[in-house]
């Protein structure tokens, strides 16, 4: 997913303050991927790997990915300019990476249109037969 995050905090990169950043997190690549994650272990000092037990429930990730989509989109910026980002901008980076992480392209694409009044899911028949109450039984 393409888009522009306004940051409210400005951060200086080559002695220009940024407002704004893009990021494309369909750029993000299998290595950049494992950078993030890297980057996140190292950030929180942490030797024990994803301690959040999901990948989905792992907010330093998803920071880090975020930052990821950011540079993929520009490939100018360090992470260290990214490590400067500061206050609420923080969570609206780690909700990009989130949002890599939850969504999926076809969820996103669904998103944007319209919802029918009528539902498209099929709704299963039961596998098994119901139980017979007991007065039934004899």
């Amino acid at each position: 997913m393409k888009g522009t995050l306004k940051l409210k905090n400005g951060i200086l990169i080559d002695g220009k303050t940024v407002t704004s950043v893009t990021y494309d997190t369909e750029k993000i690549t299998a290595a950049q991927f494992a950078q993030a994650d890297a980057r996140k272990q190292t950030a929180s000092h942490s030797t024990n790997g994803n301690l959040a037990g999901a990948f989905e429930l792992d907010y330093g990730l998803h920071l880090y990915l975020g930052f990821e989509a950011i540079m993929a989109e520009n490939p100018q910026y360090a992470i260290e300019d990214l490590e400067r980002i500061t206050g609420h901008d923080l969570v609206e980076v780690m909700s990009i990476g989130r949002n890599f992480i939850i969504a999926s392209p076809e969820s996103a694409a669904d998103s944007t249109q319209s919802s029918s009044a009528e539902s498209s899911e099929i709704t299963p028949e039961p596998t098994a037969a119901a139980l017979q109450n007991s007065s039934e039984n004899g």
